[in-house]
């Protein structure tokens, strides 16, 4: 059996709708095996994701985290997926990194908007104003195709390289927004809960280890709180691991998950405030990368 190499060039034969249905029929499938190991050195990071669902596959995803690399014009996040036979375990696939993390990414907080956020939802905020915010336009645009946005950055250049109107003030901001998505790598709250407003949903991207958050106590307290998968997010994030032990929250208050029954996973009114912890997990790139493989042509229909 050849090996598939999968580049960027199948991304005009993706779609957010068409994503999104494998990542439901995903968890349909017994539920994965997953395994990370973390190395660190400094502020850089190298990670292994492994995940393996039966009936679908298994996946290897590495991934190297060097925030230095803007400086020097390069990405700070690169690394390499490779894609596995169910039945026998051959390698099938290269599946191009940023392809996949991209759509994986955003397709995970799409699912959890188009789920929770209020239907008529128009003003969107984007904080952070990374490749991550530039995906999230074209995954919200999908969902809601009146969507306005604005992005906030503590780099007021690389918010106007985004070309959207920018928010002078967060606090502002995120009072007027219907939508708030955060994707930074900020290890301190930037969005306060006194600032929330009634209706609102929170799309919490960018915390992704223990040392990391983007949202305060307060925020997680006075919002019904849903994760992609507890197994990646509790006991592992800062978003949940700082108020859970300050009592602000405790595990029972994690209400679901993508793996829990869908009529769960809702908004049940138009006044509540929902928060969905994005915490990705080597699962979502196995259901993701199944996905552009079968696009690309290389795996069944």
């Amino acid at each position: 059996m050849s090996v598939q190499i999968i580049g960027q060039e199948v991304g005009p034969r993706l779609s957010w709708a068409g994503l999104t249905a494998a990542l439901e029929a995903g968890h349909l499938r017994p539920r994965a095996e997953i395994r990370d190991m973390v190395l660190y050195r400094g502020g850089d990071t190298l990670l292994n994701r492994a995940a393996w669902i039966d009936g679908l596959g298994q996946l290897v995803k590495v991934a190297t985290v060097f925030p230095g690399n803007g400086a020097q014009g390069l990405p700070s996040v690169n690394g390499a997926v490779t894609l596995y036979d169910d039945k026998t375990g051959v390698l099938t696939a290269l599946v191009d990194f940023h392809l996949v993390t991209k759509w994986k990414t955003a397709g995970d907080s799409l699912l959890s908007a188009r789920r929770l956020a209020r239907k008529d939802s128009r003003r969107i905020l984007l904080v952070g104003a990374g490749a991550v915010a530039r995906s999230m336009v074209s995954a919200y645009s999908s969902a809601f195709p009146q969507a306005a946005f604005k992005v906030w950055s503590r780099s007021r250049a690389s918010a106007e390289a985004m070309g959207l109107p920018v928010a002078e003030d967060l606090e502002q901001a995120v009072k007027a927004a219907d939508i708030i998505c955060t994707c930074t790598m900020s290890r301190e709250p930037l969005v306060q809960g006194a600032w929330l407003q009634p209706g609102q949903h929170l799309d919490l991207i960018g915390a992704y280890t223990a040392a990391m958050r983007e949202v305060d106590d307060a925020a997680m307290a006075r919002a019904r709180v849903f994760v992609d998968s507890r197994a990646t997010t509790i006991g592992h994030i800062g978003e949940l691991i700082e108020p859970m032990k300050s009592g602000a929250i405790s595990e029972a208050d994690v209400i679901a998950d993508f793996y829990d029954d869908p009529a769960g996973f809702v908004r049940r009114s138009e006044d509540e405030i929902t928060i969905a912890k994005n915490g990705g997990g080597a699962h979502l790139d196995l259901m993701t990368a199944d996905y552009i493989a079968r696009m690309a042509g290389e795996r069944p229909l």
